[in-house]
């Protein structure tokens, strides 16, 4: 089921330069469409993505916004123990999220000098959610909670309508409990783009955040630097470290969970036991034959799953930090032993009871994750991805006159006289 590799083989090499280049294919094709359709919606607004809507999605609605009072309806059609669940989500999310807020800060550094930094939110942020059959109610919840949370002024929601033109009732539940502020039945790189400029019904905002498919995904990339993004998401992965007392019915079931999102989703095992190994392909072959997605799961296992015979669980620990996954599993006697040692991942899972599952939907901290190795210098969704910062400067006539022969000297050495001159008239005055 899994293909077995040794630690620090050429062949766990080779596994893993085409776990690295799966992330990095980029189509060509794909990008000059986007690109086509960004400049299109930059151009004509509401038009252009009334157009690809009729076109993309076979639907022309006569009305993109959906109303308040169309949102709480559909929100109430929804199953009350569903509901219910997402209360309970939102709350663990919140308190979560609630603990990550950064206060604005004034000092006295010193006599006659005042520093400080203003926290406060963006002003209205856009939110991508999948919508029709991949609709993901708790995506609504991990993006528009923290930004609620960072002060964000508005939050904007677009969603694909379904295929009878209207909403998913789930998505709109979750966006009602969330707090988000409007909601336009919109996809693909169209909607992406009237979130970048604003169109005569979609206001501009100033970050967009959320998963989508390849044309999103790719929309995203080619706005960044006219709006902020969270980051430029890859297929999903898993990595498990496990030791002889793991059970094995966990793992495999654990694997699957990330494997099931797409054929080229990575699952991996890191263990120094031989005996697992054996019982997890086993658990594997016989979990598998339950799943709906059982084909995708197939393929992902297939081309970018694998076990990673390790020499020992030091070893196991030094491999992860190389492969920096999204998520990571310690199943191991004791997980907490390593959380020091731990340094590149997503979100780490500790112990036989922390399964992936419980970070994507419930135990509060954020789901979206870096991807693709960027856990070593990327950070999950926060409230922080929600907020900027100012620097507040004061000083007084004395203590400039304090400063002031130093602050020349800099600017002179780099050739700035214009700089040096504008301390110089000060100091002369």
């Amino acid at each position: 089921m899994l293909t077995i590799v040794k630690a620090d083989s050429g062949e766990q090499r080779r596994f893993i330069n085409e776990l690295k280049q799966r992330a990095r294919q980029t189509d060509k094709d794909v990008s000059a469409v986007v690109a086509q359709i960004i400049e299109n919606v930059r151009a004509h607004g509401d038009q252009a993505v009334r157009e690809y809507t009729e076109k993309f999605d076979g639907i022309a609605p006569e009305k993109t916004e959906v109303s308040p009072q169309e949102m709480a309806a559909l929100a109430k059609s929804c199953a009350p123990a569903f509901l219910q669940a997402l209360e309970k989500a939102a709350e663990n999310i919140r308190n979560f999220h609630q603990r990550q807020v950064q206060q604005s800060w004034l000092t006295a550094e010193s006599e006659g000098v005042l520093l400080g930094q203003r926290v406060r939110g963006l002003a209205r942020v856009g939110i991508y959610v999948p919508g029709g059959t991949a609709a993901y109610p708790s995506s609504v919840l991990m993006n528009a909670i923290p930004a609620k949370i960072a002060g964000v002024r508005e939050i904007v929601m677009v969603t694909p309508p379904g295929k009878d033109g209207k909403p998913n009732p789930d998505i709109m539940a979750a966006a009602r409990i969330a707090g988000v502020d409007r909601v336009f039945l919109m996809g693909g790189a169209q909607a992406v783009a009237a979130l970048a400029f604003g169109t005569q019904t979609v206001p501009k905002v100033d970050k967009i955040v959320g998963p989508g498919n390849i044309y999103v995904a790719t929309a995203k990339k080619l706005l960044y630097g006219t709006v902020d993004i969270d980051m430029i998401a890859g297929p999903s992965e898993i990595l498990v470290i496990a030791d002889q007392n793991a059970n094995p019915d966990f793992l495999a079931a654990d694997l699957m969970s990330q494997a099931e999102h797409d054929v080229l989703a990575s699952a991996i095992l890191l263990t120094d036991s031989p005996a697992l190994v054996q019982r997890v392909q086993e658990a594997l072959a016989n979990q598998i034959q339950k799943l709906s997605r059982a084909d995708i799961v197939r393929r992902s296992l297939r081309d970018y799953g694998a076990i990673i015979l390790c020499k020992n669980i030091d070893q196991a620990v030094e491999l992860a930090n190389e492969l920096a996954p999204e998520h990571l599993e310690v199943c191991t006697e004791n997980p907490m032993e390593y959380i020091g040692r731990l340094d590149n991942a997503g979100s780490v899972f500790l112990g036989a009871y922390a399964p992936e599952p419980l970070g994507d939907y419930y135990a509060g901290p954020n789901h979206v994750l870096p991807t693709s190795g960027t856990a070593r210098f990327f950070s999950p969704l926060s409230v922080d991805s929600f907020i900027k910062k100012s620097s507040f400067i004061y000083y007084t006539e004395a203590a400039l006159q304090k400063g002031g022969a130093d602050i020349i000297a800099l600017a002179n050495a780099e050739g700035l006289t214009a700089h040096a001159n504008s301390i110089k008239v000060r100091l002369e005055k």
